[in-house]
């Protein structure tokens, strides 16, 4: 902009706009200018000129030096702002409209002089508020109650803000019931306006004292076809609660939402739970609420840890051979003269490994794997150590070595198998079926092995896979039938090659299951149009009098009714082509868009798809452990543990499916443009 020739400044103005944080006014005879403090360029300075220009340099020259000018943009909207929020996270959409604020981005630079931070202005202070994010912050990121009698945050907290009374654990304790209470509506309110089923999971947790948890996740699909998880409840058991009591507590925790009449599937963390527990839930939905039925309540068995459970048979036949191995690669790791001699002996042998030799942590199954894995690389140059060094006593057999390379072999298949599985934190139930067939087949093949040791190993491993298999099947089968890419077609090529002479047996058992399935939807749906059931109850709802004689006769309508009429939804579906198969492929998004085709196929989609086929959480694929809470967590008061789990875990999901919503929108947006 070029200067302009104003008269002669009679009075000083006051600065009063933030630009001039950043720079120097000069006044030379009758001509003021601007300086840039950070570039000493000269720009007009006079008032008649304003400050834009000033302002849109600094646009240019802040950015140039990587110094964040957002807080250039945003002064005249924060003077009007009387507190902050943070960005992207709503804790509590009951708050008053005044009491938000937008989103500030401030970037710490430790260059930045005193005097070039600029003032957010005079910000209204209020405890009640600090107090309720004081809660949120240790809540959402699992800190300690304890850290509000620590000295070092109290000094920290009254430097930062004298005004702010640091209130005792107990008090904070309070705050997060209270904030528990408020978000335990919100979800009490999305369950209660659900159309759908729900899915629960049931886990056990325990603590070093071996106490006992019990984690009760619902998991569901909303009205919008997006697949949801929270956590309902996590209780802590008595010492005197034995394994019948079980379904006992589960049924209360379901009231208490009200959501048992609601309810579709079951998953439990471990197949060796006592089968009686689900015949219980059933028995008592119905004694509870004798107008519902629990219908065809499934029984569903964590994929994850029936894959834990047979790697854990495996790793444990070859314990002898994985402490040697662990043992040698300790010897080698003691020091960088053994080191320096097996890549010698590595060279002589020819042998160029892009792996390197590391210890396990037994514990977790996968870095055992990738443990011996690596070792195997080196087995010529392990030979030729045990030749060369009487040092080293961890030598193995040539026997051994086999065993090691074939169980090996059979840990990276399902290695693999696992990484896909936990690649998402909340899969659909159609992903499961073509992972745990594979494993299905791998298990007959290994079978054959003539090695005693390996096929009595992989014996066992099948026992317990059986048991899932037998139990889980018809759930896995039904996912992935509902998934247009696949339909039948997948189970019967599966089939073909599990059951081979006997596939067209098993086959019509899973066709008949879904068959029965959908027919108990659309005698639902049928009485749903009739106003004598509601939508999202158990399948089908009855008659309130539980002595009516005429119970069969809605299901003898429905049959009789429906030869006569046109082709079912799920005849349709299964007769027409299935869809290509390509990565960017979202089933969830496939059914909301053939909603109005498969009108009653696409409500038991929505039930079917999101039933939670494993219990693990990504981060504990690989752990042979139980899951375990902390010596702070579990000193904890059952009420208060049970309030700062559920609430972490609910605002946490909340955090993550704005940001998902949000990154779909702007997916969408560039899409379009």
């Amino acid at each position: 902009m070029e200067m302009s020739n104003d008269s002669t400044i009679k009075k000083p103005k006051r600065l009063t706009s933030v630009v001039w944080n950043h720079f120097e006014r000069i006044r030379k005879s009758d001509i003021c200018h601007a300086v840039c403090l950070h570039c000493n360029k000269k720009l007009s300075g006079s008032s008649n000129s304003g400050t834009t220009h000033l302002r849109n340099h600094l646009m240019r020259c802040l950015k140039r030096s990587n110094y964040d000018v957002s807080q250039l943009l945003s002064v005249k909207r924060r003077k009007k702002e009387s507190t902050l929020a943070l960005a992207g996270v709503s804790y509590d959409e009951g708050q008053r409209k005044e009491d938000h604020a937008k989103p500030l981005a401030i970037k710490y630079d430790p260059e930045v002089k005193r005097d070039e931070i600029i003032s957010l202005g005079s910000s209204k202070f209020d405890q009640d508020r600090s107090r309720l994010d004081l809660a949120r912050m240790i809540i959402l990121h699992g800190y300690p109650l304890a850290m509000v009698d620590h000295v070092g945050f109290k000094v920290f907290v009254k430097n930062l803000q004298p005004l702010f009374d640091v209130s005792s654990d107990g008090a904070v304790e309070n705050s997060c019931m209270e904030i528990y209470g408020k978000e335990k509506e919100k979800v009490r309110l999305a369950l209660n306006i659900l159309q759908g089923r729900i899915n629960v999971n049931i886990e056990k947790w325990f603590s070093i004292e071996n106490a006992e948890y019990l984690c009760l996740t619902a998991n569901f699909i909303d009205e919008d076809w997006r697949l949801k998880r929270r956590i309902l409840n996590f209780v802590t058991l008595d010492s005197s609660h034995t394994e019948d009591m079980l379904s006992e507590v589960i049924i209360n925790c379901l009231m208490e939402w009200n959501v048992d009449c609601k309810l579709f599937a079951v998953t439990f963390d471990d197949c060796s739970t006592d089968e009686g527990i689900v015949m219980k839930i059933k028995e008592q939905i119905a004694q509870n609420k004798p107008h519902l039925s629990a219908g065809q309540l499934l029984d569903v068995r964590s994929a994850a840890h029936v894959l834990t459970d047979i790697v854990q048979d495996a790793t444990e036949a070859l314990r002898e051979v994985t402490h040697k191995i662990r043992g040698s690669v300790r010897y080698i790791k003691s020091s960088k003269v053994n080191q320096e001699k097996l890549n010698d002996f590595a060279q002589q042998v020819g042998i160029n490994s892009p792996k390197s030799l590391a210890l396990d942590c037994p514990v977790r199954w996968n870095t055992t794997y990738l443990m011996v894995e690596a070792a195997l690389g080196y087995r010529g140059a392990f030979s030729l150590l045990k030749e060369h060094d009487p040092l080293y006593t961890s030598a193995l057999s040539d026997t051994e070595w086999e065993w090691a390379k074939t169980v090996c072999g059979y840990l990276k298949n399902l290695y693999e198998i696992a990484n896909v599985l936990s690649s998402n934190k909340c899969q659909t139930a159609n992903v499961y079926f073509p992972e745990i067939c594979h494993v299905h087949m791998q298990l007959i093949e290994w079978c054959k092995n003539p090695d005693d040791f390996i096929s009595n190993m992989v014996q066992k491993m099948k026992t317990k896979f059986d048991k899932y298999w037998n139990r889980c099947s018809l759930s896995l089968a039904a996912a992935v039938i509902l998934d247009p890419r696949f339909k039948m077609k997948l189970v019967e090529y599966y089939y073909s090659q599990i059951y081979g002479s006997t596939a067209l047996d098993r086959i019509k058992e899973i066709s008949d299951g879904i068959k029965q399935l959908f027919n108990a939807y659309s005698i639902c749906s049928s009485l749903v149009d009739q106003g004598s059931a509601l939508p999202g109850n158990s399948l089908p709802s009855t008659c309130g009098d539980s002595r009516d004689r005429l119970k069969g006769f809605d299901k003898f309508l429905h049959e009789t009714s429906q030869s006569q009429s046109a082709v079912s939804d799920l005849d349709k579906y299964l007769e027409e082509p299935v869809f290509p198969r390509n990565c960017d492929f979202n089933i969830l998004n496939w059914w909301k868009v053939h909603t109005p085709r498969y009108p009653i196929l696409s409500m038991m989609a929505r039930d079917v798809l999101g039933t939670p086929m494993s219990t693990v959480d990504p981060e504990s694929t690989f752990t042979s452990g139980a899951r375990m809470l902390d010596q702070v967590q579990s000193s904890l008061d059952p009420d208060i543990l049970q309030a700062l789990i559920c609430t972490r875990d609910w605002l946490q999901m909340e955090s993550e499916e704005l940001k998902s919503s949000t990154s779909q929108a702007i997916a969408l947006y560039v899409e379009a443009s």
